[in-house]
């Protein structure tokens, strides 16, 4: 049977829809809009690309949720590894890249913005900012949920069940949020931190990955055993491995490349300052 409550059963039927899960969805993408409308009625645009990669991020929280592949991750491992690497990786990633904090900042009043810049700056936020508190958050969950009894209770349970997608987008918004640093965050974490975070990822899916491939046991109390059978079960298990180790990886090369790529162009950036000031101390003299 499906998790009570999980959206799978009731007004969604056998489709795989959850109208809770979407409501912050719909709610979310209210807020950023009203936020670009008000920027553009100052004269002011923001960057379509921004907007999309926004839209693009709430689409992979809808996907992982809604649908087919939310119906699915019900009765087979892979499709429940893919729903994670949407709500963990792949939708926290791209909401980063849209930098919702910046407009937020920026579309805000003066008393709405202080208090954010207070929120930012809070020491909460300062230590869950850097990027290795969130590495630790985030592949603890993983081997947290893959190997304990919270998966099959997730998968029997309701509440248990959303609250374990809440905590993925959380964990994951917590770490990616500071490693791609387009918003503004407390005590910004250099580069070479961000790239270091960002590669230590890469051996955590791999470790999970093969764990799960080289699996001979059923996660969850045999969950999807009983939907697919016990041979069917494990190897979908195991393609189910293969999705966390290849996919992770995957986002997780994708997320290195844009810490690169800051950090390049800040060096340009500081480099054309300094050439900036030694025009400037060789044109005084001259002067002389």
């Amino acid at each position: 049977m499906p998790p009570s409550g999980s959206g799978l059963i009731g007004v969604g039927g056998d489709l795989g829809l959850d109208p809770v899960a979407l409501l912050p969805v719909v709610t979310a993408a209210l807020l950023y809009g009203a936020g670009a409308r008000r920027m553009a009625a100052r004269g002011r645009a923001w960057p379509a690309s921004r907007t999309a990669l926004f839209g693009l991020g709430l689409l992979a929280v809808v996907v992982a949720t809604q649908g087919p592949l939310a119906a699915a991750a019900n009765t087979r491992f892979s499709a429940h590894a893919g729903q994670h690497l949407l709500l963990g990786m792949v939708g926290p990633l791209l909401l980063a890249l849209a930098a919702p904090l910046t407009l937020s900042l920026q579309a805000g009043g003066p008393a709405a913005s202080g208090r954010l810049r207070r929120l930012l700056h809070r020491r909460a936020a300062r230590v869950l900012a850097h990027p290795l508190v969130g590495l630790a958050l985030f592949g603890g969950s993983l081997f947290a949920l893959y190997f304990s009894p919270l998966l099959g209770l997730s998968l029997r349970n309701g509440l248990v069940h959303a609250g374990v997608h809440l905590h993925f987008v959380s964990a994951g918004v917590i770490f990616l949020w500071p490693v791609v640093a387009v918003d503004p965050v407390a005590a910004r974490p250099p580069h070479p931190v961000r790239l270091l975070a960002v590669f230590l990822t890469l051996p955590l899916h791999a470790v999970l990955g093969l764990a799960i491939l080289s699996g001979d046991r059923l996660l969850a109390d045999g969950w999807y055993g009983r939907a697919l059978g016990l041979e069917a079960a494990l190897a979908d298990q195991h393609a189910g491995g293969g999705v966390l180790w290849a996919a992770g990886e995957l986002v997780g090369l994708v997320c290195a490349g844009l810490v690169l790529h800051q950090w390049m162009a800040a060096d340009e950036r500081a480099a054309s300052r300094n050439d900036r000031r030694l025009d400037r101390l060789a044109a005084t003299a001259d002067a002389r």
